[in-house]
């Protein structure tokens, strides 16, 4: 495949930086720079035939992946970071580039297009290209956790044959559950599908959908038996150009701006009813089953976005002067330093581990809630201590720690609020004693 062509022909990734005052760019030539979560290939270490290895000890495959998408996001996508961002608008050449790269379809089969990666391939891209945009790693993340898992998981061949292959080579989709009544209690719907001899007739609004702007293909969450209240919610696939579709204007948004969020409103929408996704009223199960692979995705963007927003900032304080000595030697500054530093390290190891057990297809419902509410945490605290340690040039936008600030605050929201990765988190601890 064209995809895994060009995956093969970036095994090796070159120093790169950010298109930044000279000041920053010499602290960013120093060799110490992006030491953060080196990797080495996977040992053949086993004992009673299970792999025991470090979290953080990679395949050569996630390797190969892992330094292709670190170059991609420096040469391609840093150029183009600010002024996206101050666009609210995602460059086409950026959203051309991932599908290129086979960024849109990691571990999906190559029957359909995909690279046939690994799940944790996946997360290990989330976390590289939010280092350098999480509105970038968003579009990587939904289309591969949400819209290609519920296809693969739950679509017939036909479904799969239609749509997977557009989905990995140029097509978003756009998952459609939130609304103006239902957020965090979001089997509370109120779009409805009446059912008509073949098709089934869609009314209702969604509020807060990402990549509406953009999308070919949306996953709509609609009831199509009231009656039965949340058992009666169905999963449709409704194609962007279906008469009675219509995307609204994109929301102004604190943070990822260059993601679009725009309601979508469904009014009489016929969709035929071989384009139910899987069962009837089996979405609300459909769509927990997905939310919870996709907090791992979010975790992952959020750590990518903690370490990002780290690895610019450390080297401005070793070489910003005060009193006689750079503001990295003070005692004060060092212990806050190592603080945080550990912290993202947690949230690494929390992501890295829900990763490898959704993986391996063992429970990771607790552990996924844990790394998802964990990692917007240390997001919003690491990008908070790094204006801080900036000083005034952090607070302004000639460099790019704001940013990180205000991108982080979506993290504590979207896919499951904190205080709902702590409900999760209490109910599975409920469960084990």
């Amino acid at each position: 495949m064209a995809a895994a062509g060009a995956l093969s022909s970036l095994r090796r990734c070159g120093k790169l930086r950010w298109n930044m005052p000279p000041f920053i760019n010499s602290c960013m030539r120093q060799p110490s720079f992006f030491k953060s979560s080196k990797s080495e290939a996977l040992p053949n270490l086993t004992s009673e035939g299970v792999t025991c290895a470090p979290l953080q000890t990679f395949t050569e495959e996630e390797i190969m992946i892992k330094e292709m998408v670190k170059k991609f996001a420096h040469e391609r996508v840093l150029p183009l970071v600010q002024k996206m961002d101050a666009d609210a608008k995602m460059d086409d050449s950026v959203v051309q580039g991932l599908f290129e790269q086979g960024l849109m379809g990691i571990d999906l089969d190559p029957k359909y297009g995909g690279t046939g990666f690994s799940f944790f391939s996946t997360i290990l891209v989330v976390e590289e290209l939010a280092k350098v945009d999480p509105s970038v790693s968003l579009m990587c993340e939904l289309q591969n956790t949400l819209t290609n898992k519920l296809f693969t998981t739950y679509g017939t061949e036909e479904q799969k044959q239609t749509y997977l292959p557009r989905l990995a080579k140029d097509m978003m989709g756009s998952f459609c559950l939130s609304e103006p009544g239902s957020g965090s209690d979001a089997f509370s719907l109120k779009t409805r599908a009446e059912k008509k001899g073949d098709y089934y007739i869609i009314s209702g609004s969604k509020m807060w959908i990402s990549f509406a702007e953009h999308a070919g293909v949306f996953l709509v969450m609609a009831n199509a038996n009231p009656s039965a209240g949340y058992k009666g919610i169905t999963c449709f696939i409704v194609d962007r150009n279906t008469e009675g579709l219509h995307v609204g204007k994109k929301e102004d948004k604190l943070g990822i701006r260059a993601t679009s969020t725009c309601p979508v409103t469904f009014e009489n929408v016929k969709v035929p009813v071989t384009n139910v996704l899987g069962q009837v009223g089996q979405g609300y199960k459909y769509a927990i089953g997905m939310l919870n692979t996709g907090r791992i995705g979010i975790a992952a963007q959020m750590l990518g976005l903690a370490q990002g927003c780290f690895d610019h900032t450390i080297p401005y304080t070793k070489e910003r002067s005060q009193f006689g000595k750079s503001t990295f030697d003070f005692q004060g500054m060092q212990h806050q330093i190592a603080q945080v530093a550990v912290q993202i390290e947690a949230a690494r190891l929390l992501t890295y581990n829900a990763a490898r057990l959704a993986e391996s297809g063992r429970p990771f419902i607790k552990e996924s809630s844990m790394a998802k509410y964990y990692a917007a945490e240390v997001a919003t605290l690491t990008t908070s201590k790094c204006i801080e340690w900036m000083g005034g040039v952090g607070f302004t936008k000639d460099y790019p720690i704001e940013k990180y600030y205000r991108d982080c605050k979506i993290g504590t929201i979207y896919e499951g609020t904190s205080n709902i990765q702590l409900n999760t988190i209490a109910k599975c601890i409920a469960q084990e004693y």
